[in-house]
């Protein structure tokens, strides 16, 4: 039965909220806008709210089509989470992007929002929340991300260059634990 649980809820958005890493992107959206121009935020929002949703319910069927079960999935995961958490917090480039051609929907919209840790987590969370408490969550932080793209450059100013990267390392931390959490949590279904 699906049921809103407000706890799921905050814990998810939280988690959502450290992979999608909005506020340490902030130097990148205000690059990509200094470079390209007007950054469309309502469209980048829709677009990476709407692949996210998709994939949180075609996601799990498409790893089945291929062999995956949920638990495999959120194992590797949590993988991922980890390196995510590592770069965060040690300010180095594990992962590396293709430099962006232009500030259209493709260098925001995905990968820079929902990305491949954004899709990882998504299904990991699947595995131990509920579906619809991950689409609120989804939306809050779609919510989110369009306030931080909007106001970008105000928000830059204000936290400057240490405090974009105090906000980055304390969710890098967040992100680490919650990595070993979601391992923890599905290690034992990979032996059933």
């Amino acid at each position: 039965m699906m049921e809103i649980d407000l706890k799921e809820i905050i814990t998810v958005s939280m988690v959502l909220f450290a992979v999608i890493d909005i506020v340490g992107s902030i130097p990148i959206v205000v690059d990509l806008k200094t470079k390209h121009g007007h950054i469309e935020s309502e469209k980048a929002s829709i677009v990476a709210g709407s692949i996210m949703i998709i994939f949180l319910f075609v996601g799990e069927e498409l790893l089945k089509l291929i062999g995956i079960d949920v638990h495999s999935f959120a194992v590797a995961g949590s993988f991922v989470l980890f390196f995510l958490a590592l770069e965060m917090i040690l300010g180095v480039r594990i992962y590396r992007d293709d430099e962006a051609s232009s500030a259209s929907i493709v260098p925001i919209a995905f990968p820079l929002i929902a990305g491949a840790g954004t899709m990882t987590t998504l299904l990991s969370l699947k595995a131990e929340f509920q579906t619809l408490n991950i689409v609120f969550a989804i939306v809050l932080n779609i919510i989110i991300v369009y306030a931080v793209l909007k106001s970008s450059s105000k928000i830059e100013k204000m936290l400057g260059k240490n405090g974009l990267g105090v906000v980055r390392k304390a969710f890098g931390v967040v992100l680490l634990a919650i990595a070993v959490k979601l391992f923890a949590a599905n290690v034992k279904g990979l032996f059933v």
